[in-house]
């Protein structure tokens, strides 16, 4: 599979998520959200940028409870719990947030 970002066809597995890490721009999370049918808000953005600053600092995309607790601990409470990332990401956060940032999916999700 591939999709269209800025005139340039990018492969993605079965699933969406880029094959090639380094082909990821802020473009392609819009891109990727349009087709899910998601305007992404500061909120959302707020959570990409966490999860790309994350995955350089360990190599390694958080599951979803990880991800909530890291998220707690840098951006607070309000924002550090499933409720919150649910809105932002229904299909779920650790594997939408994930895709839309240019990672892999993250261990264990299915």
């Amino acid at each position: 599979m591939a999709i269209e970002v800025n005139g340039k066809s990018l492969e993605t597995d079965e699933e969406g998520y880029l094959e090639n890490l380094n082909d990821w721009e802020p473009d392609v999370a819009s891109v990727m959200a349009s087709m899910d049918d998601c305007e992404l808000s500061d909120n959302h953005w707020e959570v990409i940028n966490f999860l790309r600053e994350y995955y350089n600092e360990y190599e390694i995309a958080p599951a979803v409870r990880i991800l909530t607790k890291a998220i707690g601990k840098k951006l607070g409470k309000d924002k550090g719990n499933s409720k919150y990332l649910y809105q932002l990401y229904p299909n779920g956060p650790a594997k939408q947030a994930c895709k839309y940032a240019g990672l892999p999916k993250p261990t264990g999700c299915v």
